[in-house]
């Protein structure tokens, strides 16, 4: 009887990071209570949003995250009681991407040597569901037949500074109807005149910071790019499921772990990349402007969130196209339009919605003020 041939489904994970920060939603979004775990977007929040995706294409067993505390793995198991614990990876201190990826790997390839993992950050958006899960199964495909590392390239929309950019090489294949690059290069997100560039060539695409990769093989590259990084990383493999992990991840995080983003660790360096088209909306909310373009507005345009707190109340007298969050107080408006309010307890901003983006500035200040307790 001939054996069934391996299935690159056979093998699939996933691995979230929910670590970040997501400053420029401050000051909704704190260090305590980051963006990931906010209930804006139907009820629930992003991190089940996130998990909940998954679980349509993986089981439960399967499904891997890394954060960066034990309070953050306490709030995503109270918000995902269906989560395995053991499958919550704590990185005792930021080191940034690269390490966080590399971790999640040799926790996967432990349990499966021929693992490929979808990548994905706990703070995404994209519909339609059923297209951008196809577009990871065709992504996992061609990672795990050919031994490569897949990026996932989101057509820009806009010319944004935000963002890295990538450049399509030539086609190398077809998939289910979905076409596989050869991945020219990863460029540095570019000023503002090299952004409109590279929108209207049709070349360049969003980095959208997904990447599909069998666990070996994003291994190997951490260990010809960033050596420092995988002598780490062994030395916490070395350990695993014994006594002494716990200690050994600790220490190694503190003492020897570098601070460096897996795209500078891996993706600009090594050549061994595919890109595959996402064919699906996708934003990482990376503003209040990018969450008032994605949810439903009144007839002048405005989005209102009502906050936990009793008592929160919009008057609005001719504002258009706002996003007022409140938070327990009444909130009146005169004629603003474009402009953000988002109202708390500790602090209140309001900003011009064209400059969300600066929100992160105000962070930075508050941190240079030694100010932490609005943090």
């Amino acid at each position: 009887m001939l054996k069934k041939k391996a299935s690159y489904k056979d093998h699939l994970y996933a691995l979230i990071l929910a670590g970040g920060g997501g400053t420029r939603l401050w000051p909704k979004s704190t260090n305590k209570n980051p963006k990931q775990f906010l209930k804006i977007f139907e009820g629930k929040t992003l991190m089940q949003i996130t998990y909940e995706r998954f679980l349509k294409i993986l089981p439960k067993e399967r499904i891997f995250c890394v954060t960066v505390s034990n309070e953050y793995k306490a709030e995503i198991l109270r918000e995902v009681p269906g989560f395995i614990p053991q499958n919550i990876i704590v990185e005792p201190a930021r080191r940034e991407t690269g390490p966080a990826h590399g971790l999640g790997a040799i926790y996967i390839y432990k349990n499966d040597p021929d693992a490929v993992i979808i990548t994905e950050s706990a703070d995404r958006l994209v519909k339609p569901v059923s297209s951008y899960l196809k577009i990871l199964k065709v992504a996992a495909r061609a990672a795990y037949e050919r031994r490569a590392m897949v990026a996932i390239g989101v057509e820009p929309r806009y010319a944004h500074v935000g963002y890295g950019h990538i450049k399509r090489g030539r086609k190398l294949d077809t998939i289910k109807n979905v076409n596989i690059y050869s991945l020219s290069k990863f460029v540095e997100k570019p000023p503002l005149a090299l952004a409109k560039k590279y929108t209207g060539s049709g070349e360049y695409f969003w980095n959208a910071g997904q990447f599909v990769w069998r666990a070996d093989v994003l291994l190997n590259s951490l260990s010809k790019y960033a050596p420092n990084v995988k002598r780490s990383l062994d030395k916490i493999a070395s350990k695993l499921g014994t006594k002494e992990e716990g200690g050994v991840l600790k220490e190694v995080y503190e003492k020897e772990m570098p601070k460096i983003s897996i795209d500078y660790a891996v993706a600009e360096k090594d050549k061994n990349f595919l890109l595959v088209i996402a064919d699906f909306f996708w934003t990482d909310i990376g503003d209040w402007k990018e969450v008032w373009e994605n949810l439903k507005k009144d007839d002048l345009g405005n989005v209102i969130i009502d906050g936990k707190a009793p008592g929160g109340e919009v008057i609005n007298l001719d504002t258009s196209d706002a996003l007022i969050h409140t938070d327990g107080r009444l909130i009146a408006l005169v004629d603003v339009d474009n402009i953000v309010v988002v109202d708390t307890k500790d602090a209140l901003l309001i900003c011009s919605k064209s400059r969300a983006q600066n929100v992160k500035q105000i962070v930075n200040r508050l941190k240079e003020l030694k100010k932490t307790k609005y943090l």
